[in-house]
């Protein structure tokens, strides 16, 4: 078996320092998939090398997925172009006579 360089391994456990969880504030064990009870409120934790430490509160799923992922929110407005161009007749058997 090839053992992987402690360097290497050190960088890729820093690379996940800071990384952000929203955990539903719900009676049960633990973290559970972000569908189950959308309305929830949301504690959102902090990786910090070693634990999962709390780090910001969230009403809902929605506000949590807005701190969890703001680049989402700054979505590019499309620019107006030229629409779809119809399509031309053909003779394919999908088509109907």
């Amino acid at each position: 078996m090839d053992e992987e360089p402690l360097s290497e391994w050190a960088e890729r456990r820093d690379a996940k320092i800071g990384r952000l969880r929203a955990v539903p504030v719900a009676p049960g064990g633990g973290p559970r998939a972000a569908h189950v009870n959308p309305g929830a409120p949301r504690a959102i934790e902090r990786w910090n090398g070693h634990t999962w430490e709390p780090y910001a509160f969230a009403a809902d799923l929605a506000a949590a997925k807005r701190l969890l992922y703001p680049e989402a929110d700054t979505r590019p407005n499309p620019a107006p172009g030229p629409g779809r161009p119809p399509l031309a007749p053909g003779t394919g058997r999908h088509r109907k006579p």
